[in-house]
Parts: structure tokens; C-alpha cells; sequence
């Protein structure tokens, strides 16, 4: 045997062993430590069996994903609603196949079309200046061979003209704020998302134009004001950006903020729908920039109080926002949440008793998203957002302050369908921020309130955040928004209103499980059947 085939009989054997032995050093390492351990009954009596058992449950919400769920069956979101904003995004397609997979003999509202639906030049739509952004085209879509590349694009912006454009604020401050699009960004805070994932939507929402982004309640960071987009800063029981370093309300602080071109208006939040508390940030997200923005701490856990100290009554809040429209010089709305009639009722009551009506009304529905909240808070505190429309647009109406206010609707409006339907039961604008977050790359791991999401979007970890590339998404956050707005025109077109700001009841109507059907304007809330 010469020397290189004994080497080589010798590595041979190495690997062998290697592959023999490893494998059962770490299998009785496996077996005999976890046959000791007191913790995991299963463990202990299964070692292997057990072993495996929890990895497959660790493995169990992407395998229900990608696997197991039908298309219809995920939750927050089910993948045909998944697919539709990555598709949109990527795209700007809003197109399918065959037929809808929905399941058509359960409960559910749908839009009313009219036998002579509006033609696209009937539409009161301004289509100009065109919004410059890149698309992708598949060249090649095989199963193992998928090849697409980006191209330049110029897309219709599908704003509201000047005569339906919203203004809040028109009679109640110096500054109004027009908007030329019903579809803006919901609240969602630096420190609960990235600064990549902040600066790509602010990029991306600016190139779209016609829109806003709200700060949530974490206070504007430098990058929210990256793409010049119109901002609603929020303002919640803790204060962050109009405080001082003890924690109060500071005026000067917050005419600092009004005092800023791209800051539109405020919100108060009095509540948020997946938690009708004050807001929570893990500690290892508090880096000390967000400290900083914040006048906290650094890496310390954040848990706002659950309401204002400012005030503790409805004329107390009325008054507090009367003086900040009056300081500012800016509109000035109410985030809620919708518990019961009785209390929205008195909201509205009061406003009608001190003349101080809201700007806006942002309706927070009880399905909506969050960052990091407590089980029972997300599952079972406050009404659905198709619930609590009706409501408070019928009390806006009962106390004449209709036209005073406009009300704002979010949770789970993701869709162009679920936003008409949104519009028809009362809403006037749009807030959407899961959609956003899935258009940036969010993958549904629901790892938020831990700071490892895996594609860099809730987190504040800049290995994590290396993923998100903000040149990419920002184009994917303007092109989700722009389809989204042309499938909004589409819907008020087939419903015969020349205008998506004209949905009323009429053009909505509820089918029951037994294929019964109610014309939803001649519903109200006070009736038995409840949305």
C-alpha cells in the first residue's frame, strides 16, 4: 500500500468515525440530560421523542403557513391577503385567476354594485403628476427557474381632486391640513420598528404623495421626515417629544413640534385597539437614540401610563385639545377605541355641550395590530372596526356634528375591498399599518415584542436591519399605496359614485349564513342583529 492511498485510507476512516461517533456523543448527551431534568415531564420520560417535539412546535407557525393553512385560514392575515401586498408592491398588480377563494355561504358584507357603474373619465380623479418608481417583470417563472428584473415605471397617482380633497382642521385652526388621498399610514413608532423600516415608509409614502404617516406614540424621529411626507405626530399618556425630563406636559416642547413644516397635525391617544393601554417597548429595543427621542432612559423596558394625567374627565380632554389646536395652530384628533355605546355616546355628548369638537376621530377597531401587547388585551377588549364604525357615525350624526369631524378607520384594512367597505359604514380616511409593515418585508413571525424579527422590520438590531434594504422597499411602500388607491376608485366606480368619498350605507349591504339580506342604510345600531 503506498503512502498517499494510506492517507487516504486513514482520512476515510476519520470521516466514518467521525460521522459514527459524533452523532452518539451527542446523543447520549441528549438522552442522559434530559432523563434527569425535572422540568419537561416529556423530556424525562421520552428524551428523543420529546427533543423532537418541541422542535417541531417551534417550527409549527411557519409550517401552518407555508403548509398546512389553506388560503383562507391564516391569521392576522390569510395568505390571499399576504399575497396581495406583496403582489401590489412588487407590481403594482392587483390581478387573479379563476375565481375567488372566499367562502361565500358564511356571514359578510359586500359592496353594491350598480347596473350602470361609473366610466374611469366620469371619475373625480386627478392623475397628475405621475409618480416616478420602479416595477419588477417576471421573465421566467418555473418551478426551479425564476428570473424577474426592475424597471423604471411611471404610475397613475389616483388623487382626489380639489374639490373632494379632506381638510381637517378647515374652521377650527390657522393651518389647515389637505389631503389628496383617503390611505395614510397608522401610528407606528421608532423603537417599536427600525430606522430602516421608518425611513423606507417615509420614502415611499412621500414619492406616492396625497398621503400622511403617523409617528405613533414613540415621537417623530429624524426618519419619519426622510421622503418629505405630511405627518401626524401622536401624542400619548406618556408624553414622548412634548415632555420634560420628569415626565410632564411641556408646551414649549410641543410648540417646538408644531413649529415644523412637515407635521400636519396631532392625535391624542386615548386608546389603541390591540391594547387599551398605554403603549410597551422591551427593553432591549431602547437604544440610545430612541432614548434620546423619547427623554428616557436608555435600555430600559418603556410601559406608558394606561391614560393621561393631564386630564381625567371628557370635559378635562376636550379642553386639553382646544388649548393644543390653539398653541399649535394645527388640527387635533382622538385615537378611541370602541367599548360600548354608552361611553362613545357621552364623548359625543360633551363635544356638542363645549362646542369642542375633534378634527378627527381615528376609530381603533379591537382586531387591529400591535407591536407588543398582553394575550387578553389583543383577544377580547374592544369592538371589531366594522362594529364601531356604525356606532360612531350614527352618534356624530344624532348630535348634529357630522360634518364637524372626520372620522379615520383602522384594523385590518388592507385590502381595496375592505377599505370601501370601511368607507361605507361611516369612515371618511383610511389607516393602515400591518399592510405597510408586510410591504417592507413583514413575514407575519410574530416576533415583535422580542426585537428579532428575522427580515429587520420590528427591530431595533442593526444586524437585523442590515436585511431591509430601504432603496428596495421604498418603492414596494409607494407602488402597495398606489394600487391600493387606483382599487378604491375601481370599487366606488362599480358602486356608481363618481368618488370614493361618496360610499354611503346605500352602497353596502350584510348576508347572513342563511343567504338572508339586510340593506345596511336601514340598519342601526340600537337594532338586535349586531355587525
Amino acid at each position: 500500500m503506498s503512502t498517499l492511498e494510506l492517507w487516504l485510507l486513514i482520512i476515510l476512516l476519520s470521516i466514518v468515525l467521525i460521522a459514527i461517533v459524533v452523532p452518539l456523543l451527542l446523543f447520549l448527551r441528549v438522552y442522559l440530560h434530559d432523563e434527569k431534568q425535572q422540568e419537561h415531564s416529556i423530556l424525562h420520560n421520552y428524551p428523543l421523542l420529546g427533543k423532537a417535539r418541541y422542535i417541531i412546535e417551534k417550527a409549527g407557525p411557519e409550517l401552518r403557513q407555508y403548509l398546512f393553512n389553506n388560503d383562507n385560514e391564516g391569521r392576522p392575515f390569510h395568505r390571499r391577503e399576504f399575497e396581495f401586498v406583496y403582489k401590489a408592491g412588487k407590481y403594482n398588480d392587483r390581478m387573479m385567476g379563476y375565481g375567488s377563494e372566499r367562502n361565500f355561504e358564511e356571514d359578510g358584507f359586500y359592496i353594491a354594485n350598480h347596473m350602470f357603474p361609473k366610466q374611469r373619465e366620469e371619475m373625480k380623479i386627478d392623475q397628475k403628476p405621475e409618480v416616478k418608481t420602479k416595477l419588477y417583470k417576471i421573465d421566467n417563472e418555473k418551478l426551479f427557474n425564476r428570473k424577474e428584473h426592475h424597471k423604471d415605471a411611471s404610475n397613475k397617482p389616483f388623487y382626489l381632486t380639489d374639490d373632494e380633497a379632506i381638510i381637517l382642521g378647515k374652521n377650527t385652526v390657522r393651518n389647515p391640513f389637505k389631503i389628496k388621498g383617503l390611505i395614510g399610514q397608522s401610528a407606528m413608532s421608532f423603537g417599536s420598528l427600525g430606522d430602516h423600516a421608518i425611513t423606507a415608509l417615509s420614502k415611499g409614502l412621500g414619492m406616492a404623495g396625497g398621503t400622511w404617516m403617523n409617528t405613533g406614540e414613540g415621537s417623530i424621529s429624524p426618519y419619519h421626515l426622510e421622503g418629505n411626507v405630511d405627518i401626524i405626530m401622536q401624542i400619548s399618556p406618556g408624553l414622548y417629544g412634548v415632555r420634560t425630563k420628569n415626565g410632564e406636559f411641556s408646551w414649549e416642547e410641543f410648540k417646538k413640534q408644531s413649529e415644523k413644516e412637515q407635521i400636519k397635525a396631532f392625535e391624542l391617544k386615548i386608546a389603541q385597539g390591540a391594547k387599551t393601554r398605554g403603549g410597551h417597548v422591551d427593553a432591549s429595543k431602547v437604544t440610545e437614540e430612541i432614548a434620546e427621542i423619547r427623554n428616557l432612559e436608555p435600555w430600559t423596558e418603556i410601559n406608558s401610563p394606561n391614560r393621561f394625567h393631564e386630564f381625567s374627565d371628557l370635559h378635562g380632554l376636550l379642553t386639553f385639545l382646544d388649548k393644543l389646536r390653539d398653541a399649535g395652530g394645527k388640527p387635533v384628533g382622538t385615537k378611541i377605541v370602541v367599548g360600548n355605546e354608552k361611553h362613545v355616546e357621552d364623548y359625543i355628548k360633551t363635544m356638542k355641550e363645549t362646542d369642542i369638537v375633534p378634527d378627527f376621530i381615528t376609530v381603533d377597531g379591537g382586531n387591529g395590530g400591535t407591536g407588543a401587547s398582553f394575550y387578553e388585551l389583543a383577544e377580547s377588549v374592544g369592538l371589531p372596526t366594522f362594529a364601531a364604525l356604525p356606532l360612531v357615525d350614527e352618534l356624530l350624526r344624532k348630535y348634529k356634528l357630522r360634518d364637524r369631524t372626520h372620522i379615520v378607520a383602522s384594523g385590518k384594512l388592507i385590502t381595496p375591498d375592505k377599505i370601501a367597505l370601511a368607507l361605507a359604514l361611516g369612515a371618511d380616511m383610511i389607516n393602515i399599518a400591518r399592510g405597510f409593515m408586510l410591504s417592507v418585508g413583514c413575514i407575519m413571525a410574530e416576533v415583535c415584542h422580542t426585537n428579532n424579527c428575522p427580515v429587520g422590520v420590528a427591530t431595533t438590531d442593526p444586524k437585523l436591519q442590515k436585511a431591509l434594504s430601504i432603496e428596495e422597499k421604498k418603492y414596494r411602500v409607494c407602488n402597495y399605496l398606489l394600487s391600493l388607491r387606483e382599487g378604491v376608485v375601481e370599487m366606488a366606480a362599480v358602486a356608481g359614485i363618481d368618488s370614493p368619498t361618496k360610499f354611503t350605507r346605500d352602497h353596502i349591504v350584510f348576508k347572513d349564513r342563511f343567504n338572508a339580506v339586510m340593506n345596511m342604510q336601514d340598519y342601526s345600531y340600537s337594532d338586535e342583529i349586531r355587525l
